[in-house]
């Protein structure tokens, strides 16, 4: 709908605009959101490629350029010759008389088409609470208080990403087989702010008597867990942010070869390297006190921020109740959902829903038989967790290796045994795909 009606976040008309974070977190095969991107390569995600091109260094993970992905996404949907892209609200959900219908309008879907929604699955929406990290300017970093570096030397351009592990049946993977990004290293993908033992507290103290912005529509916030805000993490205690975002351990400062007593990270957010933003900062603060707080991180004393962090509000279906595992609804064959809204949670997983969702409609115009990705793949894995999850309890899940079956046969080793499960899912997804790739040849490309 945008730009003829905006939302809360967004800030351009560009589809596919990331509005959190710019990561898409692992992209190794022993890591289960590493294996679920592997899977959706194979099966020719769009998301992918474009997340592929637009890739900029963050060790292990896959992070991209915002803008860049954007773009790439907006100029292969409406240059393809069979899509038709249309500005403006929907605001009720369509008959399905002229095909089958995919309802991906996000966290944060307009309130005349919520109130639809709501109607149709019958009950409220279940909701959490979103923060968004903040940006800097790369030039107003102080570099001499800062070391570049990235955790256990772990970097994508020194070989620590993707490339760095293999499995049996991955040799044609295209960004396996990738070289490393030809920029020099100079010691790691991240820059870090390291603290001494009194930097913390005092950083400790100013946050935690920070005024927080107010949260709308519910007097008992849900956050979700995986992305919390630093200050909620903050209150369980004085050390929670050293355990969680602040980790100093495996980031050894050339300086004095030592570990500091915490590190906030910086993760470049562009290709021209001039915006980073802090990792794990997602943050209720006021624009203001993050402007006083945030400058208290060693080298960081004169930033300049391109973008505050900001907290909006997610609201997604309860999938075990509204969905199969094709993403079909229960009430409408023809009504799919995707996305967040789904009840899923992360980048990944809501491409990979959509992923599915597309297949399934697709199976659905051509007269043939919706299926689904087995569930020792984590693509198949994920739509059987949101379809078969306890409905009194569900809260939107990232993949994980615990909702893919386990192996048959034991492995002692957490690795191999993460590597043996990702080994399984790249083969039984390839058998999968000779039995339902013929009905999809006519719409190849």
């Amino acid at each position: 709908m945008r730009p003829v009606k905006p939302t809360a976040v967004h800030k351009t008309d560009g589809l596919a605009e990331l509005v959190c974070s710019n990561s898409f977190r692992g992209d190794k095969l022993d890591n289960a959101v590493g294996l679920l991107k592997e899977e959706m390569r194979r099966l020719g995600s769009l998301i992918m490629r474009c997340a592929d091109e637009a890739r900029v260094p963050a060790g292990a993970a896959l992070a991209v350029d915002r803008d860049v992905f954007s773009s790439r996404v907006t100029e292969a949907i409406g240059s393809h010759p069979l899509i038709s892209i249309r500005r403006g609200e929907v605001a009720s959900i369509p008959s399905g008389a002229d095909g089958p219908v995919i309802i991906a309008t996000g966290p944060l879907t307009s309130d005349a088409l919520s109130a639809e929604i709501a109607a149709l699955v019958g009950s409220k929406h279940l909701y959490f609470y979103d923060a968004i990290s903040p940006i800097v300017l790369g030039e107003s970093i102080d570099r001499t208080r800062v070391f570049r570096a990235s955790r256990w030397g772990r970097s994508f351009r020194n070989g620590g990403g993707a490339a760095a592990t293999k499995v049996a049946g991955t040799e044609g993977a295209s960004h396996l087989s990738q070289p490393a990004c030809g920029v020099d290293d100079g010691g790691g993908d991240y820059l870090n702010c390291p603290f001494t033992k009194d930097e913390y507290e005092a950083f400790y103290a100013a946050l935690m008597a920070a005024e927080k912005a107010p949260l709308h529509d519910f007097d008992k916030p849900t956050f979700f867990e995986g992305c919390l805000p630093i200050e909620v993490m903050a209150s369980r205690g004085v050390d929670t942010l050293r355990f969680g975002p602040m980790k100093p351990v495996g980031l050894t400062d050339p300086r004095t070869g030592r570990d500091a007593y915490a590190v906030v990270q910086l993760r470049q957010d562009n290709l021209a390297g001039d915006h980073f933003s802090l990792v794990g900062f997602q943050t209720q603060m006021k624009w203001g006190e993050q402007a006083r707080v945030l400058k208290m991180i060693p080298g960081l004393e004169n930033a300049e921020f391109a973008r505050y962090g900001m907290i909006h509000r997610n609201t997604y279906v309860n999938s075990p109740t509204v969905l199969r595992e094709t993403w079909q609804t229960r009430m409408r064959d023809d009504l799919l959902f995707a996305g967040q809204m789904s009840g899923v949670e992360g980048y990944v997983e809501s491409a990979a829903s959509g992923l599915i969702a597309g297949r399934t409609a697709a199976a659905l115009a051509l007269g043939e038989e919706p299926s689904v990705p087995p569930r020792t793949t984590a693509i198949g894995a994920l739509a059987y967790y949101a379809s078969h999850a306890d409905p009194k309890h569900y809260v939107p899940s990232n993949i994980a290796f615990g909702l893919i079956p386990a192996l048959e046969r034991r492995v002692k080793s957490k690795k191999d045994r993460n590597l043996a499960i990702s080994e399984r899912a790249l083969k039984d997804l390839a058998d999968w795909l000779e039995t339902t790739s013929k009905p999809f040849s006519s719409i190849s490309g």
